[in-house]
This record gives C-alpha cells, sequence and structure tokens, in this order.
C-alpha cells in the first residue's frame, strides 16, 4: 500500500511540474492561460486513453492516476469558466465548456484506439 501511494504520489508530482511549466511556456508566448488549461486537459486524455489501452499495475498508479491527475486541471477550468462568466463572456464560456469537454472525450477515445492497436 505504501509502494503504490509513492508511486502515485511521485507522478503526481511530476503532472504537477509538467502543468506548471506548460503555464510558464504559455506566458513567455503570449497565450491565454485558458489555452495552456485546454492543451493540458486535452494532452493529459489522450495520454489516459494510452495508459488505460495499454499499461496496469505500477505504470498504470505512477503514469495514470499520478501524473494525469497532476497535470491535468479540471478544478483551474472551473475557475477559468465561471470567471469567464462573470467577466460577461458567456459566449466564450459555451465556447470553451464544448471544446473542452468534447476534445477531451475525442482524445481519450484516440489514446484508447492508439493504445490498443500498437502499445499491447
Amino acid at each position: 500500500m505504501i509502494k503504490e501511494c509513492l508511486l502515485v504520489a511521485l507522478g503526481g508530482a511530476t503532472g504537477s511540474i509538467a502543468r506548471y511549466l506548460l503555464t510558464l511556456l504559455s506566458a513567455h508566448l503570449a497565450i491565454a492561460s485558458e489555452i495552456a488549461t485546454f492543451t493540458a486537459n486535452v494532452i493529459g486524455s489522450f495520454i489516459i486513453g494510452l495508459l488505460i489501452a495499454s499499461t496496469k499495475g505500477e505504470v498504470y498508479l505512477f503514469a495514470a492516476i499520478g501524473f494525469c491527475g497532476g497535470f491535468t486541471t479540471f478544478s483551474t477550468f472551473s475557475a477559468q469558466t465561471i470567471q469567464l462568466f462573470q467577466n460577461g463572456q458567456r459566449i466564450e464560456g459555451i465556447i470553451y465548456i464544448a471544446a473542452s469537454v468534447i476534445c477531451a472525450l475525442i482524445f481519450v477515445g484516440l489514446g484508447l484506439y492508439i493504445g490498443g492497436k500498437f502499445l499491447k
């Protein structure tokens, strides 16, 4: 149990650092923070699809639960969506919600397909 928790914690820390670096990169490139969040969620969705299709055990704990859990940003996505609505940007908020959910689902499916086809 301790080993499994440490794997999840290490994966989570790694994912959180990767997410932070993505935030720094988007700021450096003058890209909106919503785009960085969207990108993290789409990439994380693809990665978790690959992992579900092709891993189990310790790799799954580290990468899917830990890394993807730390890397993806649903709480940030939710806060940014509320901010868009509070700033009167209702259309942008709706587009952000729809694009994030639809793309995340597509990329989990794509990851599952590619992982099941090529990584087993």
